[in-house]
This record gives C-alpha cells, sequence and structure tokens, in this order.
C-alpha cells in the first residue's frame, strides 16, 4: 500500500474507533515511516523539534494557574458577579452562564476547562430552576467556545510558536471577536427566554453588582497582568505564564482563602498531567507535519485551493468550511500545527493579513469544539447532564447560528481583529 495512503487510513481509523488524538497521530506516522522504509528514529527526533519552543512553555504554566485559580474558589465568584450583572434579564442564569464563560476565558485560556468548571456547576443549577437539561447543556458548551479566543489563550500561543507572530498581537487579536461571540450567543439566549418563558432572578442592586464585583476582580485580574505585561513589553509570554502561577497561588491562599496548601500537590500534578498531555500532542503533530510536507500535501492544497478560485473572498470560504469541519473531528492544537502553515500560505497569497487569518482559524476551530457530531464541548456537557449526544444537538443549533454569524462579520471585517493590534503596536 502506498505510504501516504496508509497514514490517512490508520489516522481515520484511528479517529472513528475514538482513540486519543495523540495516539492516533503516533500510530499513523509509525504505519507510514515502517511502510516508507524509513527509521523509526524520525518519530523521536521531530517530536523534540515540535516541542523545542520557549514560547511553548508557557502553556503547562498557564494550564496551572488557571486551576490554581479555579481551585481557589473562583468559578463561583464569576458566576455570582455575572449573575448580578445579567440575571434579572429574561433568562437571566443563561445570560449569566455566556457572561461568566467571557470572564471565565482571562483564566482558563480553553474551553474544555470552561465547559467543565462552568458545566459542573451551571447546568444542575440552571435544572433546579426550570429550564430543560439539553437547553443548559447547550448554553454552557456553546458559550465555552470563547475561552481561547479572549486572552490569555493556549491555541493563540501555538499559532505564534509557529510563525513567529508576537502572542500579544494574537491575544489582542482575539479580544474583540471573543466579545462578539459572547454578545451575539445573548441574542438567541433572550429569544428562547422570551419564547419559552424562562425563568430570571430579581434584580439586586447596585450594591450587589458591587459587592460581587469587588470579590471576582481579583480573577479578572489575572487577564489583565497577563494581557498588558506582554503588550507592554514587561515580560514574554513564558514570564507571564510564571508570573500568573504566582499571582494564583497568592490569591487563592491569602485573598480568596480557599486554596490550602495540602491542596497544591494535587493541583499541581493535575496540572503537570494535562501540560504534559499537550505536549505530547504538539510533538505528535509536528512528526505528523513533516510526513505531509515531504509529501508536498501542503502545495496540493494550495494548488487545489488556487485552481478553485483566486478571488479572496472565494479563498477565505474554502478556509472556513475546511477549518470547520476539521474542528469539529480533531483536537484544536493538532490541527494547528498540521494545517496552519500551508493555509498561511494561501491566504498570504491571497493578500489576506496573517493575524487576520490566524484570527479566524482560531475561531472556525473552536466554534467546531460545540459543533455536531463529535465536538469536544458538547460530549463534556452532555456527560455532565447526563443527556444523549442527539439531545445536546438539537438544543444548541440557534447558539451555533449566532456563532457562525459572528465568524462571517470577523472574516468580511479585517479591523475586528486588527484594530487592537495595530493600536498598540504600530
Amino acid at each position: 500500500m502506498d505510504p501516504l495512503l496508509l497514514l490517512g487510513v490508520v489516522f481515520l481509523a484511528g479517529l472513528l474507533a475514538g482513540m486519543p488524538v495523540a495516539v492516533v497521530l503516533g500510530l499513523s506516522s509509525m504505519a507510514y515511516l515502517l511502510a516508507a522504509d524509513l527509521p523509526l528514529e524520525v518519530i523521536p527526533q521531530k517530536m523534540f523539534a515540535g516541542m523545542d519552543s520557549f514560547v511553548l512553555l508557557s502553556i503547562p504554566a498557564f494550564v496551572l494557574a488557571g486551576n490554581l485559580m479555579n481551585g481557589g474558589g473562583i468559578t463561583d465568584r464569576i458566576l455570582r458577579f455575572s449573575n448580578s450583572l445579567v440575571g434579572h434579564l429574561r433568562g437571566g442564569l443563561a445570560q449569566a452562564n455566556i457572561v461568566g464563560s467571557m470572564i471565565f476565558a482571562g483564566i482558563s485560556g480553553t474551553a474544555a476547562a470552561d465547559a467543565a468548571s462552568q458545566g459542573a456547576v451551571l447546568i444542575p443549577g440552571m435544572k433546579r430552576v426550570g429550564y430543560t437539561v439539553p437547553y443548559a447543556a447547550a448554553v454552557t458548551a456553546a458559550s465555552a467556545v470563547v475561552g481561547p479566543i479572549i486572552p490569555p489563550s493556549v491555541p493563540m500561543i501555538i499559532v505564534g510558536s509557529l510563525t513567529g507572530i508576537s502572542v500579544g498581537q494574537m491575544f489582542l487579536a482575539g479580544a474583540i471577536p471573543g466579545l462578539l461571540l459572547g454578545l451575539g450567543m445573548m441574542v438567541p439566549a433572550y429569544i428562547l427566554a422570551v419564547r419559552h418563558n424562562h425563568p430570571r432572578e430579581p434584580w439586586r442592586g447596585w450594591r450587589e453588582v458591587w459587592a460581587s464585583g469587588t470579590q471576582a476582580i481579583w480573577a479578572m485580574g489575572m487577564m489583565a497582568l497577563v494581557l498588558f505585561g506582554i503588550v507592554g513589553g514587561y515580560f514574554t509570554p513564558t514570564e507571564a505564564a510564571v508570573i500568573a502561577v504566582l499571582y494564583a497561588t497568592v490569591i487563592g491562599l491569602f485573598v480568596y482563602r480557599e486554596l490550602g496548601w495540602r491542596d497544591l500537590p494535587k493541583l499541581i500534578a493535575d496540572s503537570a498531567i494535562s501540560g504534559a498531555a499537550i505536549m505530547v500532542l504538539v510533538g505528535f503533530a509536528n512528526v505528523f507535519g513533516w510526513i505531509l510536507a515531504s509529501e508536498r500535501v501542503p502545495q496540493a492544497l494550495v494548488a487545489l485551493m488556487t485552481s478553485i478560485s483566486t478571488e479572496t473572498w472565494a479563498i477565505m470560504l474554502m478556509m472556513n468550511i475546511l477549518l470547520l469541519v476539521v474542528g469539529m473531528f480533531m483536537e484544536t492544537i493538532a490541527a494547528l500545527i498540521i494545517l496552519f502553515p500551508p493555509l498561511l500560505a494561501v491566504a498570504q497569497q491571497a493578500g489576506i493579513d496573517p493575524i487576520h487569518f490566524a484570527t479566524f482559524a482560531v475561531l472556525n476551530l473552536m466554534i467546531g469544539l460545540a459543533t455536531p457530531p463529535i465536538g469536544v464541548c458538547l460530549f463534556i456537557c452532555a456527560s455532565i447532564g447526563r443527556i444523549s449526544i442527539w439531545e445536546i444537538t438539537v438544543a444548541i443549533w440557534p447558539f451555533l447560528l449566532s456563532n457562525f454569524v459572528v465568524l462571517a462579520l470577523v472574516t468580511a471585517i479585517p479591523g475586528l481583529s486588527l484594530w487592537l493590534p495595530r493600536l498598540f503596536y504600530n
């Protein structure tokens, strides 16, 4: 069998069998090397080359910082603050769910972490006050995609390590699209609340907003510290991640006092496992990407797209469709490492700004996490709510449509992603 064909067969078979993406990438790469009679030493060499990046060291540190803040009682405080702001609107708890995701995005940096932490609290809570479980799970899964768009963002860090684009510029580029994503989802939440007479919380006054805001301000402070520290040139993304760990430790231990010294070993171990899993995925994805590059698959992809059309709008449409479909089936980091470099070449050839392209590329992959049939956030929230994938799929479509509208706007209007980077860096 042709080695490249074998690579594709093993890769698809592994995904359909439900194997972890890192394992699928490793097995399919090994199958290719054996079929092509190439030494297996290529795997550790290319893995190390893919992981040997100073900026990638920030990923396990940001994971630890998020776990420390979450373990220190941050989720409850963010949800209380969100509820004080929008809980009095029709469908208030659903609105608070979305606003909470926008705030929590500055802490977790990953969609799965947002879906798991907020879902554990909000899905049972929304059920208690009269929402259906599929609707509560759908809101949580859809709003979780905001996490990796609003800074700090693990996918944005990956993009920076792949291309050399400033991570600070990438963080700024995601801010406005992330806010639009959250605000856009509040529209269907309100419409559905009016249609189905969803409950709302009583307005508790500005005193509650102030009280809950002062409790949550320490959590939001980490996002400000990271973003303005990097943009201001005071520290690199990796240094920012380490400072975020120190900040989260101090807040959890001495300000909120819900984090004990005995909790630290488990949080550090859990974060080390999560961070190591991401780095292994980066390594295997780099091997897989090297194989595709050696087989000139990226060049074939570029030729295919440009043969269909050389119009900028048509190329952006094709890239959006491709990335959205890939996002449904493949882990975000692996998809970025494999597809981003060749698609960036297509984008630059079409005259698309690299930062603009990177922003809507990440946005596509994030929306894919909440898109049927196998979006990761769907499975997390369906598991928490103990419902079927079909039930959450039926409930999530209004929010996905809102996300598609925002994706179209970000793709069509470069200024939405480029205005802040140009403001601070030019």
